[in-house]
């Protein structure tokens, strides 16, 4: 006869304490992975990451009492009242509360002959945590509205005397990501141009693009004043995102205007990049592609000839400082929507560029106080012009 194996002890779950939920918290926020701080507390990324994925990501504010309630020493206080048969209105009295307020506390914790100050305390602690509906919660109508034209700034554009279906960005972010809430339904994540459910701490690392020298730079430093300020439309930063397989799609941005370009090229290698940015700098009017900003990617190794070509000037950022192409930046986050990453970027024909570049083009931007970077270019050219 076999024997029976003998059943190994069920492992008994470990919580975390709140020692260690504030690390948790304070690491995440410090942009730290979920396996980092696993690590350092002993315990696997998917039980920190669960941990996050309650609160969307976003650290949970501290509770604190309110400085109008009742303390535990008052609720003593009308304790010892209670016992000395004192009347409700001179307990109020002698701690300068309302009446009231007393004769409420002792009703909703047992009454005047079962009132215990420290059970009193606990349960006022326990119901004040209760959650508050948010906003998009208690508004139906506004929820709706936001469930259809999610992240598009076309509210507040729609309807701008009507604050009652007006809404933040921050809102809408929250209730997507902490479905706690139960306002906005989970699906409706894919919504957003990242697909992402949990929110990043700000202060994430990001990979630096290839390294190599690029000679005869010319550096952001130097760029003029009117590139600076977005006072001149013109002016253009500019990148790849990559996808599968080695491939590529170049991004322009103009500044003044947050105007996207999306251009195809066939491969990364300096070459290809450079001729292909030629032929499109090339369609537009020279007072509407005066200066071009990328980073220290080697793709544009070759960036006098792309200058000798058009009489652009190719300005560089400083190495490790893709903050100083932000309008660049931002533009590339948004168009992961478009152009998830891991995918191969090949399959997208220039004519399908454009498509998607005006889609973001006639989305309304809160940076231009909602107006579309194509109206926001039109305006421009019409008042330089």
């Amino acid at each position: 006869m076999r024997k029976k194996r003998k059943k190994k002890p069920m492992r008994k779950r470990r919580w975390f304490t709140a020692s260690e939920l504030v690390e948790i918290w304070d690491r995440w926020q410090r942009g730290e992975s979920t396996k980092q701080i696993g690590r350092v507390l002993d315990r696997g990324g998917s039980a920190v990451h669960q941990q996050l994925t309650v609160y969307g990501g976003i650290r949970p504010r501290v509770r604190c009492r309110s400085s109008r309630a009742l303390r535990l020493s008052e609720r003593e206080e009308i304790s010892r009242g209670i016992a000395a048969k004192q009347s409700i209105r001179s307990i109020a009295e002698s701690l300068g509360r309302a009446p009231s307020t007393i004769s409420r506390e002792i009703g909703r914790n047992g009454g005047y002959d079962s009132y215990r100050a420290a059970a009193a305390d606990a349960g006022a602690w326990e119901r004040a945590g209760r959650p508050k509906s948010c906003h998009l919660a208690r508004r139906q109508q506004l929820r709706q509205l936001v469930e259809e034209k999610l992240r598009e700034g076309w509210l507040k554009r729609t309807y701008p005397e009507d604050e009652s279906v007006h809404v933040s960005h921050e809102t809408i972010y929250r209730s997507l990501f902490i479905q706690a809430r139960g306002a906005l339904k989970k699906e409706l994540q894919q919504c957003l141009r990242s697909k992402r459910s949990i929110r990043r701490s700000r202060h994430a690392s990001r990979k630096g693009h290839g390294g190599g020298q690029i000679t005869d730079i010319v550096s952001i430093r130097e760029r003029p004043a009117e590139v600076e300020d977005r006072a001149v439309p013109g002016h253009w930063e500019g990148d790849l995102i990559a996808g599968s397989k080695n491939t590529h799609i170049a991004t322009l941005v103009e500044r003044t205007s947050r105007f996207v370009m999306l251009v195809k090229v066939d491969s990364k290698e300096t070459e290809t990049v450079i001729n292909a940015l030629i032929d499109h700098a090339y369609q537009l009017p020279k007072e509407l592609y005066k200066s071009l900003t990328w980073d220290r990617g080697l793709e544009m190794a070759d960036h006098k000839r792309f200058t000798l070509a058009t009489n652009i000037t190719v300005y560089f950022c400083d190495p490790r400082s893709p903050w100083q192409r932000g309008s660049n930046e931002n533009t590339n986050g948004l168009l992961r929507y478009y152009f998830p990453k891991g995918t191969d970027l090949s399959v997208h024909s220039q004519e399908h560029l454009n498509e998607i570049a005006r889609k973001l083009n006639t989305r309304p931007r809160e940076t231009l106080e909602f107006a579309t970077p194509a109206e926001t270019l039109n305006a421009c050219v019409a008042s330089t012009g």
